[in-house]
């Protein structure tokens, strides 16, 4: 009898683990982070500091519209730092292409604040990486839930925007501070569909192809204040907005690139803020 009470008592617990397997929940498979291999892919596996202190980055936690989301970068370097930001990346990481834009920094300018418009395809990680004039890099992160925002319909018909292609538009804002410091906010305006290559035509449903804003160099006279070199997550009709400090300079001046190799060129009079 103990023995028959053993033997069941055997097969009872290997049913139990038989049960216990099958019912087990499976384990979830990490999420995939391609932030580690644009590390490696862009930045060549340079070694990244903490940011919070370096750059800021702003955006809305959940986008209204994944074809415009806002973004802004502020430059945080404290005032006894005397080195200066040369560049600033910007990666959406899910992004079909993740490296949205990289602006260069005019030696002279002391830009401090750069805003614009992205798509955003997948909920995402965003980064900054700001890269200072020692060569050290700097990242700081946000995270946005948008999708879709790659492929949305473009916003103008084919034939409105091939009438405002490379139509520019610059305006100048009043600041408290500017007559005493010479610091400027001003913004760039730039008609052109900036097409991602995932968009369908509704009409033919073919996909319309690429076709972007890629470079971009803005200047007080003859004196870089910013350059951007774009990929197709800006936002249709590019849109930059910053603050730079005046060399006195009475013209700005501002030529763009395209992927199909159009060259856009416009100047204004920078004596009156609002022009």
């Amino acid at each position: 009898m103990p023995g028959r009470r053993f033997h069941l008592l055997c097969i009872a617990s290997l049913l139990g683990v038989m049960l216990g397997a099958r019912v087990a929940p499976a384990a979830t498979p990490e999420a995939y982070d391609p932030w580690p291999g644009l590390v490696q892919d862009i930045f060549n596996n340079r070694p990244m500091n903490d940011g919070a202190d370096v750059i800021g980055i702003e955006m809305l936690y959940r986008a209204e519209d994944a074809a415009i989301v806002p973004v802004t970068l502020r430059i945080k370097l404290p005032p006894g730092d005397t080195r200066r930001v040369r560049t600033i990346t910007l990666l959406i990481d899910e992004n079909p292409a993740p490296m949205a834009a990289k602006f260069e920094l005019g030696p002279d300018a002391n830009v401090t604040e750069i805003s614009t418009r992205v798509r955003v395809n997948n909920y995402t990680d965003v980064h900054a990486v700001a890269e200072l004039s020692d060569g050290t890099l700097y990242v700081s992160k946000t995270y946005v839930k948008a999708s879709g925002g790659c492929s949305a319909p473009a916003g103008k018909n084919a034939e409105e925007a091939q009438n405002r292609l490379g139509q520019m538009r610059y305006r100048q804002f009043a600041r408290e501070e500017a007559r005493a410091s010479r610091v400027r906010e001003a913004q760039i305006m730039i008609g052109h569909p900036n097409n991602s290559g995932l968009q369908m035509d509704q009409v033919t449903q073919l996909y319309i192809p690429a076709f972007f804003v890629n470079q971009l160099k803005l200047t007080q006279d003859d004196s870089p204040v910013l350059a951007m070199e774009g990929g197709i997550s800006i936002s249709e009709d590019p849109n930059l907005r910053f603050t730079y400090v005046s060399n006195g300079a009475k013209r700005f001046r501002a030529e763009a690139k395209d992927t199909d190799g159009h060259v856009f060129r416009n100047e204004w009079d920078v004596d009156k803020p609002g022009t």
